[in-house]
C-alpha cells in the first residue's frame, strides 16, 4: 500500500460519485429508528444500546465463558443478539482485493497448516480464498483459524457455537430486518491510505448497502478520519460517526487523539456524532457538553461498558447510547433502570407472594451527580 497521506479536502467533486458507481447515493429514503433533516442533524429516538461485534466480542484468553460463547461477527452472533432488545448491532467491514466487503474485525487472517502459522493480510485475499477460513456452510471444515492476542499470542480460535466467516450481503439477507447495522469502516492504524483506495473500498460497500440495505436503520463509524469524512461526502442518506478513543491512546493522526479533535472533524465534514471510547468521556466529562452544544450525537464503546451501572451513569450524563458486549445483562439493566415502564413511571412492580416488589432504579441529586461527574476523572486515571 502506498504511503501517501490524503486529506479530504483535497478530493475533488466529491459530492458526485464517478458513473461506474451505479449508486443512488441521494435517495430520500430515510433510516427508520433515527432522524435526519436537511441540515444533516441526527437524533437518536431514545437511549441506545448496540451489540459489539453481534452478541459481544470474542476474547479467547478470558476466563469468562462469556467472552467464548458465540463467534464473534457471524450470523449466528447477529441472530442471537436480535433476540434481545437491541437496537444496533455493531460489526467491522474490510473489503477484499475484488471487491467484496466482508465482516472481519483483525486486519491479518491466521492458520496453521502442517505445523507452519500462515498470516494473510485480509485485504489481500480475494472472496473465495477468505471464506475457505474456519467451518464452511456445507458443514465440512474449512483450514484453521488462529487469532493474535495483543501481547502476540497466538491462540485457537475455539467459542462454544462456532460458525462460519461471512459478508456483508449476507448480513443483510439473513439478519432480523428491523434490527440496525453500525458498519465500522475497518482499516489498517499502521497504514495512511491513498485516496483512490480509500474511495474504491467505501464505493464497494455503499454498493452493498444500497442494493440490500431496504428500509433497515444503517450507521456508519470509522476510526480512519478520512473515510469517515469521505463517506459522509459519498452519500447523504445515513448517518456518520468519527470513532475515536478520546486520549485514551496517542496516534500520529492529531484529529484521533480527543474528544476536543473529534469535535472538529465532526463539524468540518458534517458528520452526525461520535463514538468514543468510554475511559475518554469518564476522563473528560466536560466534553459531553461541548459535544451535545455541537448538535452532535454520541455513544460510546469499551470494557465498561458492561458494567450496569457505567451505562447508567452515562445515561445520566446525556450520552445517547453504548456498544456493549454483554447483549443479554446490558439490555436487561437497561430496561430495569432506564426506560420507563408502560406506566410511564420509574420504577417496575412485579407481583409476588400477595405483595408488590418494588424495583427502583438509583436517585441522584442534582449536587451528588456534580460530585460523581468531578470524581469519576480521578478514579478512571488507571
Amino acid at each position: 500500500m502506498a504511503l501517501k497521506a490524503v486529506h479530504v479536502s483535497d478530493v475533488p467533486n466529491l459530492d458526485h460519485v464517478p458513473d461506474n458507481a451505479s449508486l443512488s447515493l441521494y435517495s430520500t429514503r430515510l433510516s427508520k429508528g433515527v432522524e435526519m433533516n436537511r441540515a444533516a442533524t441526527f437524533k437518536m429516538p431514545k437511549f441506545m444500546v448496540a451489540g459489539h461485534r453481534g452478541n459481544g466480542m470474542n476474547v479467547l484468553q478470558s476466563t469468562d465463558g462469556r467472552m467464548k460463547e458465540i463467534k464473534e461477527n457471524s450470523i449466528m452472533s447477529f441472530n442471537s443478539a436480535a433476540k434481545h432488545p437491541i437496537d444496533f448491532i455493531e460489526f467491522d467491514v474490510q473489503v477484499t482485493k475484488d471487491d467484496c466487503p466482508v465482516i472481519f474485525h483483525d486486519n491479518f487472517i491466521l492458520s496453521e497448516d502442517n505445523g507452519t502459522i500462515f498470516e494473510k493480510r485480509v485485504t489481500e485475499l480475494c472472496l473465495s480464498e477468505f471464506l475457505c477460513f474456519g467451518p464452511q456452510k456445507e458443514g465440512r471444515a474449512g483450514k484453521s483459524l488462529l487469532r493474535k492476542t495483543k501481547e502476540g499470542k497466538i491462540l485457537e480460535w475455539n467459542v462454544e457455537k462456532d460458525d462460519s466467516l461471512c459478508t456483508l450481503q449476507d448480513a443483510f439477507q439473513q439478519v432480523e430486518s428491523s434490527l440496525g447495522f453500525n458498519i465500522e469502516l475497518k482499516f489498517d492504524d499502521h497504514i495512511v491510505y491513498q485516496q483512490d483506495y480509500l474511495i474504491r473500498v467505501l464505493q464497494a460497500i455503499l454498493q452493498v448497502v444500497f442494493d440490500h440495505g431496504k428500509d433497515r436503520p444503517v450507521i456508519f463509524s470509522s476510526f480512519q478520519p478520512d473515510a469517515a469524512l469521505l463517506v459522509r461526502k459519498l452519500q447523504s442518506t445515513f448517518p456518520v460517526y468519527f470513532l475515536t478513543n478520546g486520549g485514551t491512546e496517542i496516534f500520529y493522526d492529531a484529529r484521533r487523539n480527543s474528544l476536543e479533535e473529534a469535535i472538529k472533524v465532526c463539524l468540518e465534514g458534517g458528520l452526525q456524532g461520535i463514538v468514543s471510547e468510554v475511559k475518554g468521556v469518564f476522563r473528560n466529562p466536560g466534553a459531553v457538553n461541548k459535544i451535545k452544544d455541537a448538535k452532535l450525537s454520541l455513544l460510546t464503546f469499551g470494557k465498561l461498558n458492561n458494567v450496569s451501572e457505567a451505562v447508567y451513569m452515562q445515561h445520566l450524563m446525556g450520552i445517547d447510547g453504548v456498544i456493549v458486549d454483554l447483549v443479554q445483562e446490558i439490555t436487561e439493566a437497561v430496561s430495569d433502570l432506564i426506560r420507563p415502564s408502560k406506566m410511564g413511571e420509574a420504577e417496575s412492580l412485579a407481583e409476588g407472594d400477595g405483595e408488590m416488589e418494588v424495583k427502583s432504579k438509583p436517585q441522584f441529586s442534582q449536587m451528588e451527580l456534580s460530585f460523581l461527574l468531578k470524581l469519576i476523572p480521578e478514579l478512571i486515571q488507571l
